[in-house]
């Protein structure tokens, strides 16, 4: 596309995704449509998130035994 045709584009601009909305499933067929690098921060973060809350919980059970 030239410049000129971004400019003067008439067809239909992708509307925003808002992935909360989506199941699950959904969800991870967008997630599988990103380029590599983009889906690998994605699952990086999952897992921080998920090793953070193990650890949480782990520690709540601990401290409330003692």
């Amino acid at each position: 596309m030239t410049t000129d045709q971004i400019l003067a584009y008439d067809g239909d601009i992708p509307a925003e995704v808002h992935i909360e909305d989506k199941t699950a499933v959904e969800q991870l067929r967008l997630i599988q449509q990103l380029e590599d690098e983009d889906r690998q921060t994605i699952f990086k973060l999952i897992d921080k998130m998920l090793t953070n809350k193990k650890f949480k919980d782990f520690f709540q059970k601990n401290v409330a035994a003692l």
